[in-house]
């Protein structure tokens, strides 16, 4: 199944299979549940709030990260709207410091989202490992905040409308093979109206909150 480049999120259902990449023409659905072994453990990598990424590599060569929700974030009543915002956000993005997402599925057995797969995993994984975090040094750390601030100025201010992230930290900075820093995990981002109010809730992972929005709480 293919994304259309006009798909818009509204048409998302839960409970329909909607949009799973169709990156060359050939890989569907089954390709990714073949590639995990049906999203075995041993495939994983990395778990979140929200979700457990799964490294899929199919037969062509391509590999890609699989970002399959937690069961339990799926019943929510906000589940829809998250799932939402993440396409909607990501498939209008062309940031070379913003992770690509593919594809995704959307289905009563199994919901993920399919991005760009980066080798060397998380900022916040990369720094709590003890040889990787060596080659993190701090010309390398700088150059890493230069790629996050390059991805932030970008969404707020050359995308219309502008998009605020809303949960920057070590866990949404990914890292591809030469340690350039993508920014990642769009769940949470907000598109804002530049001709009305954007007060909100405030969201976010405690430690990188701005400690004024945490005192408010509420952010514009």
């Amino acid at each position: 199944m293919i994304i259309p480049n006009n798909i818009r999120p509204e048409t998302i259902k839960h409970g329909d299979v909607c949009s799973v990449l169709n990156y060359d023409g050939t890989i569907a659905y089954e390709d990714f549940i073949t590639a995990t072994e049906d999203f075995d453990l041993k495939y994983c990598i990395g778990t979140g709030g929200y979700g457990s990424v799964y490294e899929a590599k199919l037969p062509n060569g391509k590999t890609f990260a699989l970002k399959k929700l937690h069961r339990f974030e799926a019943e929510q009543p906000t589940f829809d709207q998250s799932f939402k915002n993440e396409v909607q956000v990501l498939t209008n993005l062309r940031h070379k410091n913003i992770v690509k997402l593919y594809g995704f599925c959307l289905h009563n057995k199994c919901n993920f989202l399919v991005y760009e797969y980066m080798e060397k995993g998380s900022l916040f994984c990369a720094l709590s490992d003890n040889e990787l975090a060596v080659q993190v040094d701090w010309i390398t750390r700088v150059n890493i905040v230069k790629d996050v601030a390059h991805a932030l100025a970008y969404m707020h201010h050359d995308c219309r409308p502008p998009i605020v992230h809303r949960d920057i930290s070590t866990n949404n900075i990914l890292l591809n093979s030469e340690l350039k820093g993508f920014v990642a995990d769009f769940g949470a981002a907000r598109l804002l109206d530049p001709d009305s109010s954007n007060q909100t809730v405030i969201v976010g992972t405690l430690g990188y909150i701005a400690p004024g929005n945490l005192a408010l709480f509420y952010v514009y």
